[in-house]
């Protein structure tokens, strides 16, 4: 059939069967690129919050260390010339527990994008993350320009 109908009396968008039967090839093909690369995603993410949790209990066993060890010993940080060390490598580790967890409440919120649909949309303008900036920050939530305009310095 030449007219542009299936037979049936509708319209397809290239005038046959063949056209149509390519047009969701194609689309099957992405498909299954889009799926593919999201598995890959989360695939990075799992990995990178297992780190993340890793850290966490690692960071945390010090910070209590320190802790307990400041605390057996009775130091007082204010007069103890010991005191400022162990308030130094207290502030130091507290503040690298305090990164891991957010970085592991981002890559939640990434696996969350997935499940969601949302993954690999910038929060910010809408538009597409690169699949260059997923594959490196797989946590991204903003496209290289939104990420740039956050950080920019305010005049």
């Amino acid at each position: 059939m030449t007219d542009g109908t299936n037979g049936a009396g509708s319209s397809l968008p290239y005038g046959d069967l063949d056209g149509a039967r390519e047009l969701l090839d194609g689309a099957r093909e992405l498909l299954d690129g889009a799926r593919e690369l999201l598995d890959g995603a989360r695939e990075l993410l799992e990995a990178e919050r297992a780190e993340a949790t890793a850290a966490i209990s690692a960071l945390t066993r010090d910070f209590d260390g320190i802790v307990d060890a400041a605390c057996a010993v009775g130091t007082d940080d204010e007069h103890d010339p010991e005191g400022a060390t162990i308030a130094f490598e207290r502030a130091q580790v507290a503040s690298l527990l305090e990164r891991a967890r957010g970085r592991l409440a981002n890559v939640d919120l990434a696996l969350a994008r997935i499940e969601d649909g949302s993954y690999g949309s910038c929060q910010r303008c809408g538009q597409p993350i690169t699949a260059e900036r997923l594959t490196a920050r797989p946590a991204a939530s903003t496209c290289i320009r939104c990420a740039a305009t956050a950080r920019a310095p305010r005049a």
